[in-house]
């Protein structure tokens, strides 16, 4: 079958033509046999009946064997010289017409062939029978007509079959490319999933190891003291470790939606965590904290914001007081933390810190500055909208 008329609707189509022609070659070939009188002529027709039916046999079932241009040569010289042997040419030619389309490979194609055949048929005719009006009429006029017709249904099958076969291809690649999106998807969700992963345990777990590792050295530089301030240090590192391992527990087993922000008030839990950070640096911290109603979502954002801005001013500013404040005003909720230590070039700085509060903000519709200078301090601000849908 050729490639371009393939699908189960053309599959039955040619089926059905199939039986039709070798019910239609069985007749013609019975009809010479029974009505054609005895004699070179008759063996002739039948050599060239024999010869489209072997052909087309073989076109149809060894393609390979028979191309399908070379089996309709072989019907151009059989509807020629059949029509040169003997009357009723047309029927045969009719009955082929359709061939020429299914076998051409290209309407072009399908125009030369079967005009040849036209032609054909007509010259031998015009030898066998002479040239006259009644021959014209008749013959001529008659084989031009179902030609003509032929053409334009062939050339508008060919049209729709190729459109189709666009269609299809469309389709195909539409369907390849909603694949690949859908693949895509998958490696960025396991890529964000990763991402998420990694900035909470930056901001729960790392942070908590880092403040174990600093109140370890201090207590061991006062083993010493008796003032009971390494008995402090011991017990803020048991703390540390156990809020280490419970957040540990909730990012492997998700036992919350959002972890790491005990239940309560907003302003409860920074002042929770101001107050562990005063009681492990000794720096003076001040506070103004309003009571904000806010989402899970909101509240853990803006805790992991004060977490690891203050663990930077421990870590990098060497700074003697901390300022906090936490304000609604009609746009959202602020977050502003300010000390006055040492500052930084903010233009240089690459932390995974801040970015991970950027992306983190930014999933709620929130932003982060962050301003500062050598030897004027650090102000972090982060605004998050309390009406804003998180971002997708």
């Amino acid at each position: 079958m050729p490639p371009s008329l393939t699908g189960p609707f053309w599959e039955r189509t040619l089926q059905r033509w199939n039986a039709v022609c070798w019910a239609l070659y069985g007749l013609l070939a019975a009809a010479i046999v029974a009505l054609d009188p005895p004699g070179e002529a008759k063996i002739w027709s039948l050599v060239l009946m024999g010869a489209v039916a072997g052909s087309y046999a073989v076109v149809v079932r060894f393609p390979r064997v028979l191309r399908p241009h070379a089996y309709l040569g072989v019907l151009v010289v059989a509807l020629s010289g059949l029509a040169y042997l003997r009357p009723g040419y047309a029927a045969l030619f009719m009955v082929t017409l359709p061939h020429f389309w299914i076998f051409a490979g290209s309407w072009r194609a399908s125009v030369v062939f079967s005009g040849a055949g036209a032609v054909g048929t007509l010259a031998t005719s015009v030898l066998r029978a002479g040239w006259s009006a009644e021959f014209f009429t008749s013959n001529v006029v008659s084989t031009l007509i179902v030609y003509a017709a032929s053409v334009l249904i062939g050339i508008w099958v060919h049209r729709v079959v190729e459109e189709s076969h666009e269609r299809a291809r469309l389709l195909a690649e539409l369907e390849r490319a909603q694949a690949e999106l859908s693949r895509a998807h998958q490696r960025q969700g396991a890529a964000d999933e990763r991402e998420r992963m990694a900035r909470e345990i930056h901001d729960t777990l790392a942070q908590g190891f880092a403040s174990i590792i600093v109140l370890a050295e201090a207590a061991r530089s006062g083993l010493g003291r008796a003032d009971g301030r390494s008995a402090q240090q011991l017990r803020s590192i048991e703390s540390t470790a156990r809020e280490n391992l419970a957040e540990a527990r909730d990012l492997v087993g998700s036992a919350r939606q959002y972890g790491g922000a005990a239940a309560g008030s907003v302003a409860a839990t920074l002042r929770r965590t101001l107050d562990r950070f005063t009681e492990d640096t000794g720096l003076a911290v001040t506070a103004e904290l309003a009571e904000i109603d806010c989402d899970q979502q909101t509240r853990i954002a803006l805790l992991r914001c004060t977490q690891e801005s203050l663990a930077n001013v421990r870590k990098h500013a060497r700074a003697s007081t901390v300022g906090v404040v936490l304000a609604q005003q009609p746009y959202g909720v602020e977050l502003e933390i300010t000390d006055d230590g040492v500052g930084f070039e903010t233009g240089r700085s690459r932390g995974f810190g801040l970015d991970g509060m950027r992306k983190r903000l930014a999933e709620l519709g929130g932003e982060l500055a962050v301003t500062s200078s050598l030897g004027d301090g650090t102000r972090v601000w982060a605004m998050i909208p309390l009406e804003s849908e998180p971002l997708t």
